[in-house]
């Protein structure tokens, strides 16, 4: 029997034979490991590098409500892994060693949050750890991993750039997603997203709720998120939402755990 004979033999299960065009059109129903956590990014240069004043109120918050919701803390680089990826692009380095090494920045910060967290639970875990998140729920933990995605040298090179597109608002977002978490938080030093850049353009529009298509199409020049992030709302089946607030504002995180739709929400439209 020849390999074309065998693939339009009707599998084991009944269905019909299938070519990988036909499973690419599949309808299925993903399951969702853990809706209820609460996924959080603590920004790398706007809270993690302001360090101690911007830091331990969040800190405190976060105890505050520890037991209340469950919990997985991501972190982004900032300035130092900004200046990973300026050396690695001067050293004319490819994408993947760039992803590679920008990684040991947002790690650092998560051993860091895991340090100041530790009497109360905080733990670091790595991606490998990541099926072990209901556990570390049950027993109260405050898990807490860096941000960047664990492609690493196998980073898809972008358009126009060598820096990596997927950095850590793309893996605290595809994190959210996978766990089946309606809206990832993304804890800024700003209000939210602005058409322009407020520190450069003072009195520029807050947008307090835009589609991810329609935010694609308009382009702006200056985004507080990820652009890879928007394509991925795109096509979300359960993450279709991500709210970005202003971490400096005491109070603003505990009100969006609750729910509330302060700050920016970029939606799957």
């Amino acid at each position: 029997m020849s390999p074309s004979d065998r693939n339009a033999l009707p599998s084991s299960l009944g269905q019909a034979p299938m070519t990988g065009a036909h499973i690419a059109d599949i309808h299925y129903e993903p399951v969702a490991m853990d809706p209820d956590v609460r996924v959080l990014k603590i920004g790398g240069q706007s809270i993690m590098d302001r360090g101690r004043a911007a830091l331990f109120p969040l800190l405190e918050e976060i105890v505050a409500v520890k037991d209340r919701y469950k919990l997985l803390l991501g972190t982004g680089g900032g300035t130092r892994a900004r200046h990973v990826y300026s050396i690695g692009a001067d050293l004319e380095l490819p994408t993947g060693i760039l992803a590679a090494t920008g990684s040991y920045v947002p790690m650092q910060n998560a051993r860091m949050l895991q340090m100041l967290l530790a009497r109360h639970g905080g733990i670091y875990i790595s991606h490998d750890d990541f099926e072990k998140l209901p556990l570390y729920h049950r027993l109260g933990c405050i898990p807490i991993m860096m941000g960047m995605p664990p492609f690493r040298y196998w980073e898809k090179p972008a358009e126009n750039s060598r820096i990596p597109a997927n950095r850590t608002d793309a893996g605290v977002y595809l994190s959210a997603e996978v766990l089946g978490a309606r809206r990832a938080i993304f804890v800024k030093d700003e209000e939210g997203l602005y058409e322009d850049d407020p520190k450069k353009t003072p009195g520029t529009p807050l947008l307090t709720r835009i589609g991810a298509r329609e935010l694609l199409a308009r382009d702006l020049p200056d985004l507080i998120v990820e652009r890879v992030v928007l394509d991925y709302l795109t096509r979300a089946r359960f993450c279709t939402e991500v709210q970005i607030i202003n971490g400096l504002v005491r109070g603003n995180l505990t009100r969006a755990l609750a729910g509330e739709d302060i700050g920016t929400i970029i939606y799957k439209d």
